[in-house]
């Protein structure tokens, strides 16, 4: 049976430490040891935060404007003078012109993502080498509305011939979008471009007038592509 009896426990007296004691302080000392080692010990310093670190880049911060005075002098001094400010209007008009030529003239970087890849210069090439009806479809509707305003009477009349050009823009869009495909997969094998993304491309652009066409056909009309 187990004893109940104090025998060989040890009581400790006033001024002694527990065994526990000496753990601790060797846990402390290792624990000061690898404090020693950390990053922050060796750069004698804390790590910074961010919104100190980029505090200390920016510089110091100017007070906020008193008066409404103030605020339109400050943001006159940021604007710059008068000749800064159209030169540097001139300077973006010139960049924006500069882009949007070199769009027209069909350099790849300068494309929107729509017009970018050589599968879609292939399929404008295609659309800008055929005569479409599609291309007369917005000519032929002004006229048709213009008739129509300056002779009520010929509503119906016009009605009826903008439905018939609808009619003759979905067939022809269907057979142009089909030719397409068609050359586009003898030409690109491994394009991944749909059948229908590549018949709506032929078809917006066969619909415009050419001279309007964004990026300018490459070919001319009737050119063996």
């Amino acid at each position: 049976m187990p004893s109940n009896s104090l025998v060989g426990v040890k009581f400790l007296r006033r001024g002694e430490s527990s065994p526990t004691s000496d753990t601790s302080t060797v846990d402390a000392g290792a624990a000061a040891t690898i404090a020693d080692r950390s990053p922050t010990a060796a750069k004698g310093r804390p790590t910074p935060k961010r919104r100190e670190a980029e505090g200390r880049r920016r510089g110091p911060v100017a007070p906020a404007p008193l008066t409404s005075k103030e605020a339109r002098a400050r943001r006159k001094s940021l604007r710059g003078s008068r000749a800064e400010r159209k030169v540097d209007s001139a300077e973006r008009k010139a960049t924006v012109q500069d882009r949007r030529a070199r769009m027209l003239a069909g350099e790849e970087q300068f494309l929107l993502p729509r017009d970018k890849g050589p599968v879609k210069g292939y399929v404008r090439d295609i659309v800008d080498a055929r005569r479409n009806l599609l291309g007369l479809f917005m000519p032929l509707a002004l006229v048709l509305i213009l008739s129509m305003i300056l002779s009520p009477a010929l509503q119906a009349i016009v009605t009826l011939a903008m439905l018939v050009m609808m009619l003759f823009m979905i067939i022809e869009g269907v057979i142009l979008g089909r030719i397409v495909h068609k050359r586009v997969l003898e030409r690109f094998p491994d394009s991944t471009d749909s059948k229908f993304s590549l018949g709506w491309y032929a078809f917006v652009r066969a619909s415009q007038i050419r001279r309007m066409r964004a990026p300018k056909p490459r070919v001319t009309a009737g050119a063996s592509i």
